[in-house]
């Protein structure tokens, strides 16, 4: 699975590399659908790696054009300025500023913007085309704003901002071979001219504001309708007493599914290990070597693989709640537990993925603009119980705790057991977290911002990628 892990930023190609190459940038707003668009270009010729000196993570792929030709796209964090507040919108200034360490300034930019939500989302198109790149904005979610009455005329949209602009639809690849065009001309662009924009509304949010608002209308734009089952869905789960309850609905469902749905694929990997083991064994003359390999090597790494369907359905559960868009509404419910104990609503994210592993946990940290409340973040992230532990707490639960229902074939007592434990760490986080807050890393709160994106239905394409990425973790 290297094609989704681990190669150092340095080792990545820059047009200054022997055998020019070029990178095209990916920007756009978080939720706009900008890795959705980089694996439609790149598929799975991509790589994961850090960006030198600093824990943001960011992805480099190559397109494969005509005449077999490459272009290097690079999908920088989301963001919704090049005001830089956080550590992500800093890596996304500097690399469009060409001033990021071991990598090269891009030849050309592809700003991505949610066409359902243009009139907040153009406001980055300003700073984004000041910088005087090829620049191609892509309007993502056409086929949602056309199915709920929206509309904007693209061709005006492209003569005010003298840039080329396209209508994409990512999660079906519409519209993508237009983007492909772009990609192919790119390495031949020179730079262009910026719009004629006055240079305090490029760093003055109010006129942004003003000067994207006054866009729209000349551009015929109409904002969709909102979708009615989101206004009915969010009337649930944003609700000050059915939401959390309905959380911890979700909480329980998963870790239920995690012992009862996965038994019997464990049950299959366990039999296949058993199977190939015996086979082995039957091949191999009886000596001390035969005993290491099935005995110690093979039964060994065996009853650490048959867990990894568990870990696995954990992933795919994160997955889902991200993508549908619940994993938001689930910050924000949040939210008013971590004000208790002196961090946000933005901290929950983090800790929850921690429950799968604690260094993407920790990584994800750096959209905390608060510096003690990122500190504190990182510092409790460990006590929530990661993938890593769940074998062992699986084997010592199925060990010593018989299976006896409580609620029904809904929730057993093994799963009451590992609930339990993930309960424990969460509340020895919590308890750290005040300790901190209220000592070495006192702060004054600061306010709590969260888009908040339609709900979805998950893709296989994009859940399928991010299981194989997450495999390539574990190995």
């Amino acid at each position: 699975m290297d094609d989704c892990h681990g190669t150092p930023a340095a080792t990545l190609p820059t047009p200054e590399a022997p055998g020019k190459t070029h990178i095209v940038a990916i920007v756009g707003p978080p939720n706009s659908g900008k890795s959705t668009l980089f694996n439609r270009l790149t598929g799975l010729r991509q790589k994961v790696a850090n960006f030198p000196g600093v824990t943001v993570e960011h992805r480099m792929g190559r397109v494969r054009l005509e005449n077999d030709r490459d272009v290097y796209v690079i999908d920088l964090p989301g963001v919704y300025s090049l005001h830089p507040r956080t550590e992500d919108e800093k890596v996304t200034n500097d690399v469009l500023a060409g001033t990021m360490k071991g990598l090269s300034k891009p030849d050309a930019v592809i700003l991505i913007l949610d066409s359902t939500n243009l009139s907040r989302h153009l406001t980055l198109a300003a700073p984004i085309l000041s910088l005087g790149m090829p620049t191609l904005v892509v309007l993502n979610m056409a086929d949602d704003l056309a199915g709920r009455g929206g509309r904007v005329d693209v061709a005006e949209l492209s003569k005010q901002l003298n840039t080329p602009v396209v209508l994409v639809t990512a999660t079906k690849g519409a519209g993508i071979d237009k983007v492909f065009e772009f990609l192919a001309g790119a390495i031949l662009l020179k730079p262009r001219k910026a719009p004629l924009l006055e240079l305090p509304i490029i760093y003055d949010v109010p006129k942004t504001r003003n000067w994207a608002a006054d866009l729209g209308r000349r551009t015929n734009y109409r904002a969709p309708a909102p979708p009615m089952w989101t206004r009915r869905l969010d009337g649930i789960f944003l609700h000050p007493l059915m939401g959390p309850v309905v959380f911890l609905l979700v909480v329980i469902g998963v870790f239920q599914t995690i012992f009862a749905g996965a038994r019997p694929l464990m049950d299959a990997v366990q039999t296949a290990i058993q199977t190939s083991g015996k086979w082995i064994g039957a091949a191999m003359p009886e000596s001390a070597l035969r005993s290491l390999i099935v005995d110690g090597i093979w039964s060994g790494v065996g009853s650490v693989i048959v867990f990894l369907p568990q870990i696995l359905l954990l992933f795919l559960f994160i997955g889902v709640l991200e993508d549908s868009g619940y994993l938001a509404r689930a910050a924000l419910i949040a939210d008013r537990t971590m004000a208790k104990i002196g961090l946000q609503g933005k901290s929950f994210i983090p800790l929850l993925s921690a429950y799968a592993c604690a260094v993407p946990a920790i990584m994800a940290t750096r959209t905390i603009e608060n510096k003690r409340d990122r500190i504190a973040t990182i510092l409790i992230a460990p006590f929530m119980t990661c993938s890593a532990r769940l074998p062992v707490y699986t084997l010592v639960i199925a060990a010593f705790i018989p299976e006896k229902p409580l609620l029904g074939l809904f929730f057993g007592t093994r799963a009451a057991a590992l609930l339990g434990l993930y309960v424990l760490g969460f509340l020895a986080a919590i308890l750290t977290a005040r300790l901190l807050k209220s000592t070495v890393l006192k702060s004054t709160r600061s306010p709590f911002m969260l888009e908040m994106p339609p709900y979805r239905w998950p893709t296989l394409q994009s859940l399928g990628l991010r299981s194989l990425c997450q495999r390539a973790i574990i190995r």
